[in-house]
C-alpha cells in the first residue's frame, strides 16, 4: 500500500498514527484549561520548525536546534512536573493496571475498618484514615509515629481514642498494616471545599490532590462518615456506601470477588 502512489504505508504505520492521535487527544483533555495547553502548542510548533530545518537541510539552524534539545527535555520536565505525575495517577489508577498490586490483606483492611468507623461514628470520635494504593506515601509516613502493626479495629479506635497521644493526625495503612500514626497531610488551599470543613477533611482533600491515596474521615463534631479521592471529598456515607467505596478503591472487582 502507498500514499498517492509514492509513499509506501504498512498496517503497522496506519496503526500507530491511529494510536499516537489518541494518545495526543487523551493528553489535550487531560491538560485542558491549564497553562500546560499552550506551552505545549508552542513546543509543537519548535519541534515543526525544527523538521522543516532537517528536512531543507540548513546546517546552521540544525546545529542550533541540536545544542537545545537536552535543554528541551529538561524544561518539559520541570515545565510538565504537575501534568506528568497526573498522567502518571490517571495510569496506574486503572483498573486493569491495579490489578497487578491487588493483595489478598485488602479485604481484612476493609472489614476491621468498618468495624473501626462504626464505632467512632456512634461515639463520634474524629479519625483520619488514609489508604495507600498504587503512589507511595513514605514522605508522610515517616511525618508521623512508625508503628508498621496489623490493622484492627481495637487499633483503630484506640489509636484515635481523644486521650491517645497518637489520635492528632492521620494514620496511614498499607498492605493490611498500619504503617504510623500522627502523621502530618497538606491541608488543601481549594476554595471549592465548604468553608464548614475543618482542618481533617482539608487534609484528606489535600493529600488525594497530590497522590492516589483514598482517605476515610469521621467527624468528631457530628460523627459524619466522609472519604476523599482525587482531590474531591464525599460526605454524609453510610457504612453500606463506605464499604462499596472501599472495595472499588482498594481491589479490583475481580480479585476482591475472588477473595469473597
Amino acid at each position: 500500500m502507498s500514499l498517492f502512489g509514492v509513499i509506501p504505508i504498512q498496517l503497522v504505520d496506519l496503526f500507530e498514527i491511529a494510536l499516537v492521535s489518541f494518545l495526543l487527544y487523551w493528553v489535550y483533555t487531560v491538560m485542558r484549561g491549564t497553562l500546560a495547553v499552550s506551552i505545549l502548542a508552542g513546543a509543537l510548533a519548535l519541534f515543526v520548525g525544527q523538521l522543516i530545518v532537517q528536512l531543507t537541510d540548513m546546517k546552521i539552524l540544525s546545529a542550533l536546534f541540536g545544542a537545545l534539545s537536552d535543554v528541551y527535555l529538561l524544561a518539559a520536565i520541570i515545565v510538565f512536573a504537575p501534568e506528568i505525575r497526573l498522567l502518571l495517577r490517571l495510569i496506574v489508577q486503572n483498573p486493569f493496571i491495579r490489578r497487578f498490586f491487588a493483595s489478598t490483606t485488602q479485604k481484612t483492611e476493609i472489614t476491621e475498618t468498618i468495624s473501626a468507623v462504626r464505632e467512632m461514628s456512634e461515639q463520634q470520635i474524629g479519625a483520619l484514615i488514609v489508604f495507600q494504593r498504587v503512589e507511595g506515601l513514605r514522605n508522610y509516613i515517616e511525618s508521623g509515629q512508625r508503628l508498621h502493626a496489623e490493622i484492627s479495629k481495637d487499633l483503630l479506635t484506640s489509636i484515635f481514642y481523644s486521650k491517645n497521644p497518637l489520635h492528632d493526625g492521620a494514620v496511614i495503612v498499607s498492605n493490611g498494616r498500619v504503617e504510623a500514626a500522627r502523621c502530618i497531610l497538606p491541608v488543601s488551599k481549594s476554595m471549592r471545599l465548604d468553608s464548614t470543613y475543618g482542618t481533617r477533611h482539608r487534609a484528606a482533600v489535600g493529600l488525594t490532590e497530590v497522590t492516589d491515596a483514598f482517605v476515610v474521615v469521621v467527624s468528631e463534631e457530628t460523627g459524619r462518615i466522609s472519604v476523599a479521592s482525587g482531590g474531591v471529598i464525599t460526605a454524609g456515607l453510610t457504612l453500606e456506601v463506605l464499604q462499596a467505596q472501599l472495595q472499588k478503591a482498594l481491589v479490583p472487582s475481580s480479585a476482591f470477588e475472588a477473595a469473597a
